[in-house]
């Protein structure tokens, strides 16, 4: 029997979670998105003070729900990046500070492997796949050949797509985070503003919103100094046909080009209804498996991180508790810390 228990906390939800021979017996999270809305966005400063209020009271209840010790662990499992870098190392010195005291293996997560992970919660890996990944830190498409075996195919090359909806609602006046908000004015809404297509010349894999998300700004900007009306459903329905389109057609030009068996959706846009539909459009009929993670594990949690332990406790991927944080660690260098 392994049992792990697992700390995320990389931006504004401080979460724990313990799983035993791969079942969840426990996914604690509390969330700080009240706190950020009035800023429209996460103020890391208030997010690193919030996880340390947070930690100890989500750790209490992973174990008392459970019924379980720290004793009882087999490892500590805890996110080591990307993310706000105060945020990270409030988690990471929560399970140092416990695989120390109960001399536990201490086994560092990538935050991204956690999202791709999370799928497992929803169906069986069938290799190769292509993983898309969006979220509002990162937007990558990653091949996989076998479990933990990343490349990373395409990347943004300025913002990513979940901080571009974010800006963007902003701008319509809607709440944060923008996500379900666009998603929803979309639509009552109709594609009757030209926007621009980053990249669309380009054959590459990688992403770019910064252009944008400019363009909503501006064309927002122009009509107020003209003194017309902005209508905003019509531009949330024509930013969210770009900025979905866009994941969507190299997506699916990426799963042609690498022959993969399955496409898996990950991170916190992957709860965006349009883009799960579209992809499902587009896939009918190729005999490419899709994968859709359940909503409740789309946004950051601890369950998604305890999935990729598992298999890195089996390969006794260990850390020294001298272990430092990485905002900054790519995927494809996750045993490298």
């Amino acid at each position: 029997m392994t049992r792990i228990l697992a700390i995320e906390s990389s931006c504004d939800e401080t979460a724990v979670a313990i799983t035993e021979d791969g079942k969840l017996l426990c996914n604690v999270i509390s969330s700080q998105v009240d706190v950020h809305a009035k800023y429209g966005g996460v103020m890391p400063e208030i997010a690193s003070r919030l996880h340390c209020e947070n930690i100890d009271v989500c750790l209490k209840e992973a174990l008392d729900t459970t019924g379980l010790k720290f004793e009882d662990m087999d490892a500590i499992a805890v996110t080591r990046g990307p993310g706000l870098i105060g945020c990270l190392h409030v988690g990471l010195q929560a399970a140092k500070t416990i695989a120390m005291l109960y001399n536990k293996p201490l086994i560092p997560v990538h935050h991204l492997a956690g999202h791709i992970y999370a799928n497992e919660y929803a169906g069986e890996f069938k290799f190769p796949l292509l993983c898309v990944v969006v979220s509002g830190g990162n937007t990558e498409l990653v091949i996989m050949k076998d479990h933990l075996d990343f490349e990373i195919i395409g990347e943004t090359k300025d913002d990513a797509v979940g901080e571009c909806y974010d800006k963007v609602a902003r701008v319509l006046g809607m709440p944060y985070p923008g996500g379900l908000p666009i998603d929803r004015a979309s639509k009552l809404g109709e594609h009757t503003y030209n926007l621009p297509v980053p990249l669309s010349g380009d054959n590459s894999f990688d992403f770019s919103y910064s252009g944008l998300k400019t363009s909503v700004i501006n064309l927002a900007n122009q009509l107020k100094m003209k003194g017309e009306e902005l209508r905003i459903n019509d531009m949330a329905k024509s930013f969210q046909d770009v900025a979905i389109g866009m994941v969507v057609d190299k997506a699916t030009k990426a799963a042609r080009n690498y022959n993969v068996k399955q496409v898996i959706l990950a991170g916190g846009v992957s709860a965006n209804s349009y883009l799960r539909e579209t992809m499902k459009n587009r896939l009918q009929g190729t005999g490419i498996d899709l994968i859709i993670p359940p909503l409740w594990c789309t946004t950051d949690n601890a369950a998604m991180i305890a999935k990729v332990a598992e298999r890195l406790y089996k390969l006794e991927v260990f850390a020294p508790l001298s272990l430092g944080v990485d905002p900054n660690w790519k995927i494809d260098d996750y045993r490298n810390f």
